[in-house]
């Protein structure tokens, strides 16, 4: 049970907090106000985005380890509570290093599918992406972007960058777009913060988390980047 605890104090951030700076060298008030809690919008794209794509890069902390940010993001049947406008999900292929995702994207009335490629590196804390090719993806012409979870002391530092043309004149998305990476930092706080409440919830009740322990054991299941037990555990 401490071995538990310890592991959980880790995972969910409950330590001093000692911010690390961006790599994508912000400035002073930058850093000061992502210091605060703030979501800092960019406008840089993510490397091989077009000439005529749109996006750009959000910057936040998350007060929570990377493995936890991480099994947050790879967890891509969840993947509609934390893209907005995402209404279906399915995993189309799922092995280690590759992911092929079929979403489907609702705008008013209307649905369009479009089929993700995605390159989940642990060891770097990046995840790419970008259109599946060969695929049919009826609202996208690009869609590209990638996760990058760096370690701070007892937080993480979380970079989400996207570039995006659709079939839409660009006036028309250019805002939502925006509004959308900051949607997105949040819906990873808000999982994580879920996930971490439940296992504390688990933790506080002894007899439960012996349970769910043995459960686990007996049915070795695993989430798709391998990972395994509780969602703060490593």
């Amino acid at each position: 049970m401490r071995h538990l605890l310890s592991l959980f104090v880790v995972e969910c951030g409950l330590v001093t907090v000692a911010m690390a700076a961006s790599p994508l060298g912000l400035s002073d008030d930058q850093q000061r106000r992502l210091d605060a809690g703030e979501v800092i919008l960019l406008d840089a794209l993510p490397p091989g985005a077009g000439k005529l794509a749109q996006g750009g890069t959000a910057i936040a902390v998350v007060r929570a380890s990377p493995e936890a940010v991480w099994r947050v993001l790879v967890d891509y049947p969840g993947h509609s509570r934390l893209y907005p406008r995402v209404v279906g999900v399915e995993v189309l292929e799922a092995r280690e290093g590759h992911a092929l995702i079929r979403y489907v994207v609702g705008i008013g009335p209307f649905s369009f599918r479009l089929d993700m490629d995605k390159y989940p590196d642990r060891a770097r804390g990046r995840i790419e992406w970008r259109l599946a090719e060969g695929h049919s993806n009826t609202l996208f012409r690009e869609n590209s972007g990638y996760w990058q979870v760096d370690a701070a002391e007892g937080v993480s530092l979380v970079t989400y960058a996207i570039a995006v043309r659709t079939i839409l004149p660009a006036f028309l998305t250019r805002r939502s777009e925006r509004e959308s990476l900051v949607d997105t930092i949040n819906a990873v706080r808000r999982l994580v913060a879920e996930r971490c409440a439940a296992s504390a919830a688990v933790l506080a009740h002894p007899t439960l988390s012996s349970r769910r322990t043995r459960q686990g054991e007996r049915r070795g299941t695993a989430s798709l980047d391998g990972s395994r037990g509780m969602a703060c555990r490593s």
